[in-house]
């Protein structure tokens, strides 16, 4: 799942339109025969299931990572890999969100996610593992959320720490696979 593309470029859809694609493969032109009742549970996932047919265009952008997540989630991957998946979306939708991978995780699907604050999902989080300069900072216990990455002026710079080869400060410990490029 993509941290800031918006579900609605290209092609106008629906929500099921969108979702529904998600179980296209390279193997086949059109889904299956159960494809739309199964759109239409991944979307009920998300809290969705009442903006089936409007266009993904004229929703929020919480209800577009939504419907995002629904595309990824009704294939029942067994692995989900999200990049910055709570950018811009508000607390009810993150709710709904960090409910809906808590049910992936349950049905045994392993998640990689990259973030920048654990927020609602902290709780689901088994490890963590920060990144700073293509170096391994920190591993181990998910560090608890400050919510400070929301507030206006927040420079993403968090000495947790020092690393004990050169005493330099560490990098955030609130990062999970946090990509930092040089």
């Amino acid at each position: 799942m993509p941290q800031r593309l918006t579900a609605s470029s290209g092609v106008q859809a629906s929500a099921l339109e969108l979702v529904t694609s998600g179980l296209l493969t390279g193997y086949q032109m059109w889904p299956g025969k159960s494809a739309k009742s199964r759109a239409r549970e991944a979307l009920a996932d998300v809290g969705l299931e009442d903006v089936a047919h409007q266009a993904v265009s004229t929703l929020s952008g919480g209800q577009q990572q939504r419907v995002l997540i629904a595309r990824a989630l009704v294939r029942e991957p067994e692995l989900l890999i999200l990049d910055e998946p709570l950018a811009g979306v508000d607390i009810p939708s993150q709710e709904v969100f960090a409910e809906a991978l808590n049910r992936a995780k349950d049905n045994g699907a392993s998640i990689l996610i990259v973030l920048h604050e654990t927020g609602l999902i902290g709780p689901l989080l088994d490890r963590a593992v920060v990144l700073e300069r293509g170096c391994v900072t920190y591993e181990g216990a998910p560090p608890e959320a400050t919510g400070a990455h929301a507030l206006p002026g927040h420079d993403h710079v968090h000495p947790h720490g020092r690393d004990p080869h050169s005493g330099t400060p560490l990098a955030s410990g609130l990062n999970v696979a946090r990509k930092t490029l040089p």
